[in-house]
């Protein structure tokens, strides 16, 4: 396979300008910052410290992960925990519920680790937390970003069945890459994940890839192009960035107009939001993604 390298990058030394955020500010952030340490509230937006906190929160967007924060596979990218994971809480839908009517916020994430250790990888208590937050919450609407649940139908149609407005799954990275960064999953298997679930009745899906780990131009728009294949309508491109000295190393930093470029290619290939960006994380703007 021939390959096209990004022009549009710089070799890792040193954290570039446009990677540099400023302190999340205004009212409304910090209000929910009160109500987030008055209530010992768990949110992703803080646990994970994302740089772009201060502006979802000042849209009264949030998100939150359920079935605790150690994951039972052990991605090379990702800064969660690997281990045996907690008993599962039965109590978790109604808390997250709770959260999301104290913050009053408009449009809820929820993600959550893999739990490969339970019978149903956490699918019942995903239904069971969508149904609690609707009764709680009705104008609130709602994105899960969900794991592959190993592909088996049956967890997936738990959450088909609950009807998120929108049903989310990460590619993660492009195909070669897939067995390095996210030792357990498989490329292919997440394709078929994001296609049955449009198949049989998702409203919207997205998914969402990080740059940096070393693929090439011509890799990302296959990877964009094979999302487009299975009717995804959504898809987020941003920078990856090394949580520790364990994970895998920054390769490369993608420019500005690199990022431009795949948010124009997205959209002429038919993607209904293109969400391109070095600070660029799942959830940005995701209050958009359910129009």
């Amino acid at each position: 396979m021939s390959t096209v390298t990004q022009e549009n990058v710089l070799p890792p030394k040193g954290k570039p300008k446009w990677l540099r955020v400023k302190l999340p500010t205004g009212k409304k952030y910090t209000q929910l910052r009160g109500l987030v340490d008055k209530y010992d509230l768990h949110t992703i937006c803080t646990s994970g410290s994302c740089p772009n906190m201060g502006e979802c929160w000042g849209e009264g967007t949030a998100t939150f992960m359920i079935l605790g924060n150690i994951c039972t596979r052990s991605c090379g990218f990702c800064g969660v925990k690997t281990g045996r994971p907690e008993t599962v809480d039965w109590a978790e839908p109604e808390k997250v519920a709770r959260s999301i009517k104290i913050m009053n916020i408009k449009h809820a994430v929820v993600t959550s680790v893999d739990r490969d250790d339970l019978k149903d990888m956490g699918s019942i208590i995903w239904a069971e937390t969508v149904k609690a937050i609707r009764r709680m919450n009705p104008e609130t609407t709602l994105e899960t970003l969900i794991p592959d649940f190993q592909g088996i139908e049956t967890h997936l149609d738990r959450i088909l069945k609950v009807a998120p407005e929108v049903i989310s799954h990460n590619m993660e990275t492009v195909k070669r890459l897939t067995r390095e960064v996210r030792i357990q999953a498989k490329y292919e298997r997440s394709l078929e994940v994001l296609n049955y679930l449009k198949k049989n009745g998702a409203n919207r899906t997205k998914s969402g890839i990080m740059l940096g780990l070393g693929e090439q131009e011509n890799e990302v728009i296959q990877t964009m192009e094979d999302l487009r294949k299975v009717d995804v309508d959504v898809v987020t491109i941003g920078q990856y960035l090394q949580p520790s000295k364990k994970h895998l190393p920054v390769k490369e930093f993608i420019l500005p107009e690199q990022f431009k470029k795949y948010e124009e290619i997205g959209l002429e290939m038919g993607f209904r939001h293109v969400e391109s960006g070095a600070l660029v994380r799942s959830s940005y703007k995701a209050h958009k993604h359910i129009h």
